[in-house]
């Protein structure tokens, strides 16, 4: 972890990225609760969502998001990988500018229950997997993805762990 911290991945939720949804005028925290959520309403205009329902895929729940300093916390947007995992599997070698992108690139992002989010903390998939087991494949299944697309690496605990969860999926 040793150089490691949030602002090595720049501004969070920045729009100004070369990943799917940049440049489109509404930050990327938007854009994930746009795509995760359903029965949206939004504050003035087309970027900001105010409210709507999460089917959350970590918990199985669902959960009513309102846009709110009490409120807003209880739906979050997770990094599948980690960006403190990304840091210590050789994000700390790359540019800014790919380091901003992983941040916010819509494949790495899910909006999912905050609690949980936060039990989650920097863990990878030997440390922590999603409570709800039918999302544990398609969950290992992002991950793979996109550490293959990043070119991150995996410790050999982690390889184990996506090995066993991949060999019970169907």
């Amino acid at each position: 972890m040793t150089g490691y911290g949030r602002s090595q991945f720049g501004r969070a939720w920045s729009d100004a990225v070369t990943v799917d949804g940049g440049h489109n005028g509404c930050d990327t925290r938007d854009d994930i609760l746009k795509r995760d959520l359903t029965n949206i309403t939004f504050v003035g205009g087309v970027c900001k969502v105010a409210s709507g329902t999460l089917n959350d895929p970590y918990t199985g729940k669902t959960i009513k998001f309102v846009r709110g300093d009490r409120t807003s916390m209880k739906v979050q947007i997770d990094h599948v990988v980690p960006l403190a995992d990304a840091w210590q599997k050789g994000a700390q070698q790359w540019t800014a500018d790919k380091r901003l992108n992983l941040a916010n690139d819509p494949r790495n992002l899910l909006a999912v229950d905050g609690s949980t989010n936060q039990a989650k903390g920097a863990g990878d998939a030997a440390t922590w997997l999603p409570p709800n087991k039918s999302f544990r494949c398609t969950y290992v299944s992002k991950q793979i993805a996109i550490k293959a697309a990043y070119r991150l690496w995996v410790t050999q605990a982690e390889h184990d762990a996506m090995e066993r969860m991949l060999a019970t999926c169907k």
